[in-house]
C-alpha cells in the first residue's frame, strides 16, 4: 500500500510540474519576451487578420511578388514537405509545371528569359511548405513586373526590397532573405 501511494503522489507531483507549471511558464515567459511570436506575428488591417509574418500565403495576380511553392497548398494545419527525391519523375514533372508558369508570367516583362534564369527558391517547396520569405534574389528577378504592373519606378521596387531585406546573423549563416507578406504591404502603401 506504501508503494501505491508513494506511485500515485509521484504520479500527481509530476503530472501537475510537467502538465500544468511548466506549459504555464512558458506561456508566459513567451507572452512577455516574445509576445508578437507568441501570438503567431499575425498581421491586421483594420481590425481584420490577413495573414502572418511567419506562415507563407499563396499570392494570387500578377501585382503581388509570390513566395516559394508549397507541397502542402500552404495549409498550415498540415505542415510538410512532399518527400521526393532528386530522381523523383513527380518532382521533376512539379518542377518543370512551376517554371512554365512562371515564364508566362514573367516573360511579358523579362523577354527571353529560360528556365536558368528562374532563382531555385522559386521552383523548390520549403521542407515545411510554409516558408515565408523568399532570397533577395527572387524578389529581384519580380521586380520588373512589380513595377510595371503597380506603374512604380523600377527603382523604388529595387529600394523596397533592399530595404526588406533581412540579413541573417553576423551574415555567417545564410543568405538574406525578403519576407513576401510584407513587402506586398509595402509594396500596396506605395500604390495608395
Amino acid at each position: 500500500m506504501r508503494i501505491a501511494r508513494r506511485a500515485l503522489m509521484a504520479t500527481l507531483v509530476l503530472t501537475f510540474i510537467t502538465g500544468v507549471f511548466y506549459p504555464l511558464m512558458v506561456t508566459v515567459v513567451g507572452q512577455l519576451a516574445f509576445g508578437d511570436q507568441a501570438e503567431g506575428s499575425l498581421i491586421r488591417e483594420d481590425g481584420t487578420v490577413v495573414g502572418s509574418r511567419l506562415i507563407g500565403q499563396a499570392w494570387q495576380g500578377e501585382q503581388w511578388m509570390y513566395g516559394r511553392p508549397s507541397a502542402i497548398d500552404y495549409d498550415a494545419g498540415r505542415s510538410g514537405a512532399s518527400n521526393l527525391g532528386p530522381a523523383s519523375e513527380v518532382l521533376t514533372d512539379a518542377i518543370g509545371e512551376r517554371a512554365q508558369a512562371i515564364l508566362a508570367l514573367e516573360n511579358a516583362y523579362r523577354p527571353g528569359i529560360s528556365t536558368k534564369d528562374i532563382p531555385p527558391d522559386l521552383l523548390l517547396a520549403s521542407g515545411s511548405g510554409l516558408d515565408p520569405d523568399v532570397s533577395v534574389e527572387a524578389a529581384r528577378f519580380q521586380a520588373r513586373r512589380l513595377a510595371s504592373v503597380r506603374g512604380i519606378p523600377l527603382a523604388d521596387v529595387l529600394d523596397l526590397i533592399e530595404d526588406h531585406a533581412r540579413r541573417p546573423p553576423l551574415d555567417l549563416f545564410g543568405a538574406a532573405r525578403v519576407n513576401v507578406m510584407e513587402l506586398n504591404r509595402a509594396l500596396e502603401s506605395k500604390n495608395r
